[in-house]
């Protein structure tokens, strides 16, 4: 491995290694206006969610590295203390990396990048339409992170009002994720999707205390089959399977076709990756319990 230092490279390097590093970064497009009414919109992939109750969500537009200089955004919240959250979508990143572009702080980035800008319902500063989740904000709080190049401004957002589209819902009123098409934001020119094939599911272990890794047999957890995700899913079962249960599960034909043959072990292994894929967590285990009745 290289180390790296933060003290020893250029900024601009650490940044690059930064970014590429800790991803995928949800993105908000953050609508302002400044004191004189004169709108803003721009994204930043420094953002998340923070707290439920109350409701904040905190984003950092960076002081520039190459000269030092702060962004309108950081600006205009400074003066007006308000903003609007706008949830980044497939439709809506290319729209939303034009409006990252450097325009003077009289030019509307809505006209330059396209979107259309509609009134809030509580604060001054305007949604943008195309986005299908939209935010309304106050800023309780700015706290710089330094006075230098690639500092970061955290701007510490209250959520007063969510604008949901009824196109990005399921039958319960949920957001579908493949309805709403997240994008995530990567290192260098990368983003990323986040639906379709790219969703997976992981049934929260916390429900139920699981055995641990350490309670996993070593001939198990030597695999040269199962990779650590599985043995973490086996991590997760609360109880082992009876040797009762075991042994009716070997009866199964496909179970005893798979004993009957050459190399059964590693056979059995991947049918309890199978198992594994499907979330069948206790068929896997018996799978690989099996050789223990033997």
């Amino acid at each position: 491995m290289i180390n790296i230092y933060p003290e020893n490279i250029s900024t601009k390097e650490l940044h690059q290694y930064l970014v590429s590093s800790i991803g995928p970064r949800p993105i908000a497009l953050a609508s302002t206006v400044d004191k004189l009414g004169n709108n803003n919109v721009s994204p930043f992939s420094f953002f998340n969610i923070f707290s439920a109750n109350p409701p904040i969500a905190i984003f950092s537009p960076a002081r520039r590295v190459r000269d030092n200089t702060t962004k309108d955004t950081l600006e205009n919240i400074t003066q007006t203390k308000e903003v609007v959250i706008n949830i980044v979508t497939k439709n809506l990143v290319e729209q939303a990396s034009l409006s990252s572009l450097e325009y003077p702080s009289d030019v509307d980035e809505f006209i330059k990048a396209g979107l259309t800008p509609i009134k809030s319902d509580i604060i001054k500063p305007p949604r943008v339409k195309e986005s299908p989740i939209q935010m309304e904000c106050i800023v309780n709080d700015i706290i710089s992170l330094g006075e230098n190049g690639g500092a970061g401004n955290l701007i510490i957002c209250e959520i007063k009002l969510i604008h949901i589209s009824k196109h990005i819902l399921n039958i319960h009123n949920k957001i579908d994720p493949n309805k709403l098409q997240l994008v995530g934001r990567l290192g260098g020119n990368w983003y990323c999707d986040a639906f379709d094939n790219s969703l997976f599911e992981i049934n929260n272990p916390t429900r139920n205390i699981g055995i641990g890794f350490d309670q996993i047999p070593d001939t198990i957890k030597k695999s040269k089959i199962l990779t650590k995700n599985n043995l973490a899913r086996l991590a997760s079962i609360k109880n082992l399977p009876s040797k009762e249960d075991i042994n009716i599960f070997k009866q199964q034909n496909n179970i005893k076709d798979i004993i009957k043959r050459d190399k059964y072990k590693d056979k059995l292994h991947k049918q309890a990756q199978m198992y594994l894929h499907q979330d069948d967590v206790e068929s896997a285990w018996k799978c690989l319990l099996i050789d223990k009745l033997n």
